[in-house]
């Protein structure tokens, strides 16, 4: 490369981080990006929603400029000249490819049309100085080209919420759950953020929340499953501390039946024992537990039947049964009137109750509550703020819930929480921070 080639380099690359630079500050973001190779087209990727293409221009542009730096300014050989200098055109295209994916999302960002793609392909420094200086050309539905949704949990609601917890508690399940987040690539995303409660045994208690509240991902982080961000203790026992011991105190029915369908209830029932029970239990009391447990579900009758020829109801029972063998201080299930009318979702729901009776605690996802709703303790709501991250928006009886959001049911109650798109009134913001100052007025009157 000769000396006039580089100083065309040198100066089309310094106007276009110049035009770069005031598209970000456009976009909100730091100028400064705009210098930095790779980097300030990921910057811009996030602006538009697709920091994939950005991430791909980050990995390949970098790369593109020290092996360009080590031809320009380093002797080599005629051969490795000639091989470092064909990946430097095939790193070339491959990061021309994505610059341009970003960039055409970019375009929409701006409510620009597809020339302008062209036209930066051709002439980037003129493209972006013109985008960046023009000051008719403005971001009108920014990060939100794609898919609203990815920018979901990126950037959760700015809620008004004191520094008040629940108090930590040796008996029931606790729960100080800080957040849960993931890593999409290198953004961060919140799934869960601010839960405090604290649940005495002996209690059903039904866990509420419109579609990606977080209901399962709160499950998954109690259960161990997913940990997170928390404190979570059963009966004065920390479960993640002690995982492999507490797991066995832990009893979850997912919304799936998982049985052999050709075996009896009976055999399904003592097989599970022989996993689910301990080793050192004899085999008189193994078979009375089992027995217990069919009384305590209503499958004394029939047990000898096949699985397949049993009911929807019969057959989420046998689950529940599988599962409640082991006698679990925490039992958690996931819709499991899912397809079951409303008689055989009240008896089951019944049943339940029992156990919650016995001195367990029962934590049930329903998306039909109310027909329920009278048997359950304690309801937990969550709700999906502004900026898609689940939150606490009350934990109460029932009747305390439906005074709090006055609605007179629980599917009303989803509804006040629910974005407006899903059809829900777009509460959620409102309710959890009002929670929140609940909490802290409650707080600060049992300290005064």
């Amino acid at each position: 490369m000769t000396k006039w080639e580089l100083i065309y380099q040198a100066v089309t690359y310094l106007l276009t981080a110049i035009g770069i630079w005031k598209i970000l500050v456009k976009c909100g973001d730091k100028g400064f990006w705009a210098l930095i190779p790779g980097f300030r087209y990921f910057r811009l990727s996030e602006m538009a929603g697709r920091e994939r293409d950005g991430l791909g221009v980050l990995i390949f542009e970098i790369p593109t400029y020290l092996i360009l730096a080590v031809t320009t300014f380093f002797r080599t050989g005629p051969q490795i000249h000639y091989y470092l200098t064909v990946i430097a055109v095939v790193f070339y295209l491959i990061t021309l490819v994505y610059k341009m994916r970003v960039i055409a999302a970019l375009a929409k960002t701006f409510d620009l049309g597809i020339q302008w793609v062209i036209f930066w392909a051709v002439l980037p420094f003129a493209a972006s100085l013109i985008w960046g200086l023009s000051p008719k050309i403005q971001p009108v539905n920014l990060g939100m080209t794609f898919d609203d949704e990815l920018l979901a949990g990126t950037r959760p609601a700015e809620i008004n919420r004191t520094t008040a917890r629940v108090q930590d508690t040796d008996e029931g399940l606790f729960v100080d759950l800080n957040e849960k987040v993931v890593y999409d690539f290198v953004k961060k995303r919140y799934l869960l953020k601010d839960i405090d409660l604290s649940i005495p045994n002996g209690s059903l208690v039904l866990l509420l929340g419109g579609s990606g509240s977080g209901k399962t991902t709160l499950v998954n982080a109690v259960i161990g499953y997913e940990k997170a961000d928390a404190v979570i203790k059963l009966n004065g026992e920390n479960i993640y501390d002690n995982y492999d011991q507490m797991k066995y105190r832990i009893g979850y029915v997912p919304q799936q039946d998982l049985l052999r369908q050709n075996d009896t209830v009976a055999n399904t029932l003592r097989d599970a024992a022989k996993l689910r029970l301990p080793a050192s239990m004899n085999y008189t009391a193994s078979r009375e537990r089992v027995e217990q447990v069919m009384k305590t579900l209503g499958l004394e009758t029939g047990n000898n039947g096949l699985v397949s020829k049993k009911s929807g109801g019969q057959k989420k029972r046998i689950s529940i049964g599988m599962e409640l063998l082991s006698d679990p201080e925490l039992f958690i299930l996931d819709e499991p009137d899912s397809g079951l009318d409303g008689v055989i979702a009240r008896e089951l729901f019944e049943r339940l109750r029992d156990v919650a009776d016995s001195g367990k605690i029962v934590i049930t996802i329903t998306h039909i509550p109310d027909r329920v709703a009278d048997l359950f303790d304690y309801v937990i709501v969550l709700a999906r703020d502004s900026g898609r991250v689940g939150r606490l928006a009350f934990f109460g009886t029932p009747q305390e819930a439906r005074e709090f959001f006055g609605k007179p049911s629980m599917e009303q109650i989803v509804m006040a929480i629910n974005r407006k798109d899903e059809g829900g009134e777009g509460r959620a913001d409102e309710f959890i921070e009002k929670y929140a100052q609940l909490t802290q007025e409650k707080e600060e009157s049992g300290n005064a």
